[in-house]
């Protein structure tokens, strides 16, 4: 036999808010507080964090991203201009979205034969274009008043040579321009 009341009439004190309730609406909330049903709250997710586990290992066989070595770049038809400007013989080349820098340098190579590259063939009297030591790089297309423009498509170079009358295009088909030294 049960001491207990069924609570008909009964009553309780809200723990939030002081106010007395019904005693069967009360429930119990995640702290212990026994407030009335309109005054629950549930337990704030972030109370209880999911448990992290560790970072994922490395690979078993993983290898280090390696470096691409320099490639030739194929060129335009002709791609080879000679400028005079203040007595200087300067060479355009363009090569579009080329995507080098000032000071890079670049060697030119004619197109290939059976035995490696022929030499660029000789533009405006400049024979020096096939140099093997390459030559270092202007970004821009300069002009024969010494004024630059068109980075994106262009690049020049100082020449040794002096060019004859200037203003000249040329190279023929096949030409490269890559790094002085290829590698495999």
């Amino acid at each position: 036999m049960s001491n207990l009341s069924r609570g008909r009439f009964a009553q309780f004190i809200s723990d939030r808010s002081g106010m007395a309730f019904p005693y069967k609406e009360m429930v119990v909330e995640w702290n212990g507080a026994r407030v009335h049903t309109s005054e629950f709250e549930p337990k704030q997710p972030q109370l209880e964090p999911k448990p992290t586990v560790a970072d994922p290992q490395g690979l078993q066989f993983a290898r280090p991203d390696r470096v691409e070595p320099p490639v030739l770049i194929a060129l335009q038809p002709n791609p080879f201009t000679t400028i005079i400007y203040s007595g200087t013989t300067y060479i355009n080349v363009f090569s579009p979205n080329h995507g080098r820098s000032t000071g890079n340098v670049v060697r030119f190579r004619g197109a290939t034969n059976a035995t490696g590259f022929n030499d660029v063939p000789t533009i405006d009297g400049v024979t020096d274009i096939s140099n093997t030591n390459g030559f270092t790089i202007t970004v821009g297309q300069i002009n024969s008043s010494g004024i630059v423009g068109d980075t994106t498509n262009y690049y020049y170079f100082q020449s040794a040579d002096n060019a004859t009358s200037g203003n000249v295009t040329g190279g023929d088909v096949g030409c490269t321009a890559g790094p002085v030294n290829l590698q495999a």
